[in-house]
């Protein structure tokens, strides 16, 4: 028996090593799986009744309505007149979506590397108004990969032999570049979407896309400006955009809006990070333990009182951060599975935690006039202010 043995392994070592000394390792090849830009385009955008979401993504507050991404599927559409009993009423499919904005009734929605214009002025009608095409990079907040054969909606994997020298045969170049956020609305502080007047500014990870939308069904496009590599999130405040990247947070003047300007920016350790802006601060999560590089997770809180000199004022360490938001005397963080966090912002230099709803899984925030709303794994959360806080008001499946 040790004699077959050993012949089997001699044979297989002769099978598989070559005579210049190479040898082989049985290993998982992935070959990529298209969708035809022809075909996509055909079929990625349809309007239809209320569906159960698969993925929660960002959320967008317009008038009486709340829409929620179902990451790279589409648009729940949500009637929220009554907060305490919040109705799905419709859902658009918009494949490769992650990210909406809404001016005076035309919804601005990305479509993997296309911006497609609806015109929501009837709920119960919505209707397509434009496609730009090929006006997002293909690493639009989404990692996708597409070529002249497609977008890569996933990978068949094989087992080949291959040179266990030869490490690149895991992944094909295409693979390479696959990687498995009346008058305007409020998106939370996740968005890369951004409407200021008569323009849309959407960020990819490098630059800022700009578009002129004075005529909010035929938008134009103009040309980008570069910022750095790792920007995620956008956020407005007059004539400023604050910009959120993984390696710090950038400031851009749009006093000439088709054109924003580089005015200062602030570094920080490599992690995931949105910003949000009130009075002479800036409030940064930084979420760590990941792929986005750092060790730990904290709230950065930012001097923005010389927007040419920002400076980190205060910092506190968090457990796993994603958006935040804030309301008068209140900062709201999304921390994840430690859940939705409130504080007193009004001493900053030490923060009293006023409340934490645990048990959930906290993903972002907006804050509107009335009422806080949250989105959390496949729930909508609905709160009200109070002296002390906020109080729960509704909490709505998505499924």
């Amino acid at each position: 028996m040790k004699i077959k043995l050993y012949l089997g392994f001699l044979l297989a070592t002769l099978l598989f090593t070559s005579c210049d000394h190479d040898t082989y390792e049985l290993v998982d090849v992935y070959t990529p799986e298209y969708l035809s830009l022809d075909i996509f385009r055909a079929t990625s955008v349809e309007i239809s009744t209320p569906k159960n979401i698969e993925k929660s993504g960002k959320i967008y507050v317009y008038k009486n309505y709340v829409f929620v991404n179902d990451f790279q599927k589409g648009i729940h559409i949500i009637e929220n007149s009554n907060p305490e009993n919040p109705v799905k009423i419709g859902f658009i499919k918009v494949l490769g979506n992650a990210d909406i904005e809404v001016k005076n009734n035309y919804l601005y929605a990305d479509s993997y590397m296309d911006l497609i214009v609806f015109d929501i002025s009837s709920i119960e009608n919505i209707k397509i108004e434009a496609r730009l095409k090929n006006v997002f990079p293909r690493n639009f907040g989404l990692g996708y990969g597409y070529n002249e054969n497609g977008i890569i909606t996933g990978y068949k994997v094989t087992k080949e032999w291959r040179k266990t020298s030869d490490y690149d045969y895991y992944l094909t170049n295409d693979a390479l570049n696959f990687n498995s956020e009346g008058g305007t609305g409020q998106g939370g502080s996740l968005a890369r979407f951004k409407i200021v007047n008569d323009y849309l500014y959407a960020v990819d990870q490098s630059s800022i896309n700009v578009f002129d939308i004075s005529n909010l069904n035929t938008p134009q496009e103009l040309e980008d400006v570069y910022v750095n590599f790792g920007i995620e999130t956008i956020f407005n405040r007059g004539n400023t955009l604050f910009l959120g990247s993984t390696n710090g947070m950038y400031i851009y003047d749009i006093s000439s809006p088709a054109s924003p300007d580089y005015v200062s920016e602030l570094q920080h350790v490599t992690s995931c990070d949105p910003v949000v802006v009130d009075g002479d601060y800036a409030y940064v999560t930084l979420r760590g333990g990941n792929n986005c590089g750092a060790t730990e997770s904290s709230l950065e809180i930012i001097d923005i009182s010389d927007l040419k000199n920002p400076t980190l004022k205060e910092r506190y360490l968090m457990d796993n951060p994603y958006g935040l938001g804030v309301k008068d005397d209140f900062l709201f963080i999304c921390d994840g599975t430690s859940g939705l966090k409130v504080y007193n912002k009004n001493n900053i230099e030490n923060l009293e935690l006023l409340h934490t709803f645990k048990n959930i899984n906290a993903f972002d925030v907006i804050p509107t006039a009335n009422q806080l709303l949250m989105i959390g794994d496949s729930v909508l959360y609905q709160y009200t202010y109070s002296n002390n806080g906020i109080q729960l008001l509704s909490e709505f499946s998505l499924q």
